[in-house]
């Protein structure tokens, strides 16, 4: 990159995609490592974060970066792929700078950082921090939306920074990862410390904390709902999949199971108690209680509107489940399943009754994993009824729960069986 490059806020390096010479993708921007020095002046930045396709968070030094322009970043082309260890004397710019409190040194006010400006030394190959953005005024739940005033100021015009902050906000750090998927987020949460990521979690709203919870390895689960409040862990897995939270209860000791089920709307908890009454590799255990359910006097034009729901995951919108009333689980009798692509082919006032695939046979709920598993395998399915002895429809088994049950327990933070060094552009 030539010398005396134009100044980059890092707010617009949050994910952008590193491509090799050759222009192939090889993975996003996550975070950016600095290193901070003494007597004010400006931190080095060292290198960048990059998350590979195999979700394996490997470092990148400033000095195999070629370029930085139009929403893309040139690499060399040779990455080391160790994964990333943060060491002491590092800090991350997003999981640790933003938000934070810091003062400014000619007034004594303190200011909150909003996003940071990196630009290389000129005749060199060092970048470093030579800005901060921040915004006056007391910091709040509605932070976003305060009036104070935003100044750009030098690096050496604040303190603060080599502090560790006790109820550092994420507004900021949030808002440069608002566009990524839950699973994604879920990533960046599980590497940051313990601290920051329960004021990240607690700076989310319940729906997307819920979405985030259902990708996170069990432990950061449990950890992150025992530092909410009782009432906001309850709306929180009222949020998530009956199945998800019904597993993520179970984890938990008994008085606190029965604290935060007392703590719901009655129907949300009567559906998590029948689901922890299943043994968890069962049917019973890994069903939704929330499937589409119809009535025999439905329309296709009725099913395709439930199917536009966007709140539903591709799997539960793959299919419909017709039934007699009433329509909640337990329903009354099942009748048969409607596909999706039979539903595009079928005219809108056609009756659901009529194009019904009633061959295929429910699972039991006590159906064991490998049953289900070859079920799905069987009659290529990504969703299968889960229908118990007297006909009614309880669930819905979905092949991303069976996945998550077949594949190994720390399955989330595994990657691919990478070279400790690779040469990206095929050489």
């Amino acid at each position: 990159m030539a010398a005396g490059a134009p100044r980059i806020f890092v707010s617009h390096l949050s994910g952008v995609a590193v491509f090799d010479p050759a222009g192939d993708q090889v993975g996003r921007v996550r975070d950016l490592v600095v290193m901070l020095r003494v007597a004010q002046r400006p931190p080095r930045l060292l290198g960048l974060v990059v998350e590979l396709a195999t979700r394996r968070r490997i470092f990148l030094p400033m000095t195999r970066v070629t370029a930085i322009q139009s929403g893309q970043l040139i690499t060399t082309g040779v990455l080391n792929v160790r994964r990333f260890e943060q060491r002491p004397t590092e800090r991350l710019v997003f999981g640790e700078l933003l938000d934070r409190r810091v003062t400014l040194t000619e007034t004594g006010e303190e200011v909150t950082v909003l996003d940071l400006s990196v630009h290389q030394l000129p005749a060199r190959r060092d970048w470093e921090i030579d800005r901060v953005f921040v915004r006056k005024g007391r910091r709040g739940g509605a932070f976003r939306r305060a009036k104070g005033e935003a100044l750009t100021v030098e690096w050496s015009a604040v303190t603060g920074f080599s502090l560790e902050e006790q109820g550092q906000g994420a507004e900021n750090l949030l808002a440069t990862f608002e566009r990524l998927r839950p699973a994604d987020l879920a990533n960046v949460l599980h590497h940051l410390s313990s601290k920051r990521r329960a004021e990240v979690a607690a700076a989310l709203d319940d729906d997307r904390l819920a979405d985030v919870l259902e990708e996170l390895p069990e432990d950061d689960q449990i950890e992150i709902l025992g530092k909410l409040k009782e009432e906001r862990a309850a709306d929180v897995l009222e949020a998530m999949d009956p199945d998800d939270a019904a597993d993520l209860l179970g984890e938990l000791p008994t008085e606190e199971q029965e604290r935060l089920l007392s703590l719901m709307q009655p129907g949300d908890a009567a559906d998590m108690r029948r689901l922890m009454s299943y043994e968890e590799r069962t049917a019973g255990g890994l069903m939704t209680t929330e499937p589409i359910v119809l009535r025999p006097d439905a329309t296709v034009a009725d099913a395709l509107a439930r199917v536009r729901n966007p709140d539903l995951s591709p799997a539960l919108a793959a299919q419909v489940y017709v039934c007699r009333p009433p329509d909640e689980t337990p329903t009354g009798k099942y009748l048969g399943t409607v596909h999706f692509q039979r539903l595009l082919r079928e005219p809108p006032p056609s009756l659901v009754s009529s194009i019904l695939d009633s061959d295929l046979r429910p699972l039991d709920p006590e159906a064991d994993l490998p049953a289900i598993a070859g079920f799905f395998a069987t009659y290529d399915m990504v969703a299968a009824p889960v229908v118990d002895e007297a006909g009614a429809l309880l669930g819905a088994v979905t092949v991303d729960d069976v996945l998550d049950h077949m594949l190994p327990e720390d399955w989330r933070e595994s990657e691919f069986h990478l070279d400790e060094e690779v040469a990206t552009d095929g050489s």
